[in-house]
């Protein structure tokens, strides 16, 4: 029986850049030095515009506990997840928002992916299992959403329903961890708030802002030490598993090193 809410779609009226988040981990994928070089003015430009209309005011934020996770929501105008019903972000920066319900079946089926993965009750292979979780999760959403989500940054596709942004991906993962906690499947781990990094100043230094523009993850806890991780699918098509990376090192590393191509997490266990 089909779910009527379901499938209404609705458009998110507020007032942001769409895709503000992701230019800089686009260039981790894509960007070459000959490419920067031709690309400087038309990137300045941009980068301009963005800063004198103050929108990126609204694309750097970082935080901490899960006390905090609803902040990101309230800033992209996005719904939290309400026990199994989600809103799921797409057409980038949350443009569009269609609600999809987690049934006892979807949840049954969650819970047997990751244990067929984990391989210990420990806390690497509690976030491996997660990885897993994760692209299962998107194939099925996706799947009924029809949302067919390319790796990166798509420049043409603000508006197109079937792609999503990192701020999209970064609140869906969010949502979907805080649904896999909802029914207990978390146990080493709780859910944080979503972050970005950025370093324009870096980026400016060196005439290639992108390469440090704002990009978002959602962030798993690590109960027992405090640690947290990232969990970033966007750098990766839709089904492939997100890269859980500690906070430190995921994006722009902090010990001041180049951003570097992340890895989906497969058989990694540290």
């Amino acid at each position: 029986m089909r779910r009527k809410s379901d499938r209404k779609t609705k458009q998110n009226k507020r007032p942001v850049w769409p895709a503000c988040a992701c230019l800089a981990a686009q260039s981790v994928v894509s960007w070459s030095p000959g490419s920067a070089k031709r690309g400087i003015p038309g990137v300045l430009g941009r980068v301009l515009i963005v800063l004198l209309s103050g929108s990126l005011a609204a694309c750097v934020q970082t935080g901490g506990g899960a006390s905090e996770v609803g902040r990101h929501y309230v800033e992209f105008g996005a719904e939290m997840p309400r026990g199994n019903r989600v809103t799921i972000c797409h057409a980038y920066t949350c443009k569009l928002q269609t609600p999809y319900t987690f049934t006892q079946k979807d949840i049954a089926e969650i819970r047997s992916v990751m244990a067929k993965t984990k391989k210990a009750d420990t806390p690497a292979e509690e976030r491996r299992a997660v990885a897993y979780a994760i692209a299962y999760i998107d194939v099925k959403v996706g799947n009924k959403l029809g949302i067919k989500d390319k790796a990166g940054m798509q420049f043409s596709a603000s508006g197109d329903p079937t792609q999503l942004d990192c701020v999209d991906v970064a609140t869906n993962t969010t949502s979907y961890l805080l649904v896999l906690q909802q029914n207990g499947l978390l146990k080493h781990h709780t859910v944080a708030m979503t972050r970005s990094k950025e370093n324009l100043l870096k980026g400016f230094a060196q005439l290639n802002p992108v390469k440090y523009w704002p990009h978002w993850s959602a962030i798993l806890k690590e109960n027992g030490t405090g640690q947290q991780w990232a969990v970033d699918r966007w750098p990766f098509d839709q089904g492939e598993n997100p890269a859980v990376q500690k906070v430190e090192e995921w994006y722009i590393p902090d010990d001041g090193s180049d951003p570097k191509k992340p890895r989906p997490t497969q058989t990694q266990t540290n």
